[in-house]
């Protein structure tokens, strides 16, 4: 992919290029290079907080039924390192990524925070070059659009903690996960988990990390209380 190429597929023509640029020039390029624009840090820096501001104003107009918890935890599961991680490589941004061979080597382009941190130096670019609204758009179209499903699956509850909070609550201990079965290589394991309390089982889930079964255990668990 080109930097053209980019700009066509989000529909957003730079003023700017260099600025554009810019946005992908990760430090560990620097050592291997002669850039002297920086690294993509600063303009990362601008974005998380045109990201938060964005973010929050759209979940505060859209949803007005909801408390300020609520907002904060959907808000959270938008713009937290995986979310920004998977939008950034659905659109190809690690392609673009300027990386010191060493950190090329390792894997960056696909790196999960590197992307994302990737995207928010893009919005932060996007924002200076062309102003708020059309960051909006930009949002919109690549993440903001996710909100209703993350409230269709509750996946911004951290069920883990809530299912912690009302065990203790009702019957004064806490609530245990054990791995009861794990399969494939290292790199792509995929876990089974239960949640008990003593010798009685609350709930099962399975991921591709233990957290993310856990919290499909203590979901489960939940939902068969009736708690959720």
């Amino acid at each position: 992919m080109t930097l053209d190429e980019l700009q066509q597929t989000i529909a957003i023509q730079f003023n700017d290029t260099e600025l554009l640029k810019q946005a992908f020039i990760h430090r560990s390029h620097l050592n291997e290079s002669k850039e002297d624009k920086g690294s993509n840090e600063r303009l990362e820096f601008l974005g998380d907080a045109v990201l938060s501001f964005i973010t929050s104003q759209y979940l505060y107009e859209t949803y007005p039924q909801f408390p300020e918890g609520t907002l904060t935890n959907v808000r959270s599961t938008l713009v937290k390192t995986k979310s920004l991680g998977a939008v950034a490589a659905s659109l190809g941004l690690g392609e673009l990524l300027m990386l010191s061979r060493g950190e090329e080597s390792s894997g960056g382009r696909s790196n999960e925070s590197l992307l994302a941190d990737c995207f928010e130096a893009l919005l932060g670019a996007i924002f200076l070059d062309r102003g708020i609204e059309e960051a909006k758009k930009f949002l919109m179209t690549h993440l903001l659009y996710k909100t209703e499903t993350i409230l269709t699956t509750k996946s911004y509850i951290d069920f883990k903690s809530l299912l912690q909070e009302i065990t203790q609550e009702k019957t004064k201990t806490s609530p245990v996960y054990r791995v009861v079965k794990s399969e494939g290589p290292d790199h792509n394991k995929t876990f089974w988990v239960e949640v008990a309390t003593g010798d009685t089982v609350l709930g099962s889930g399975i991921g591709k990390s233990k957290q993310e079964a856990e919290q499909q255990a203590a979901q489960s668990a939940l939902e068969k209380r009736g708690d959720i």
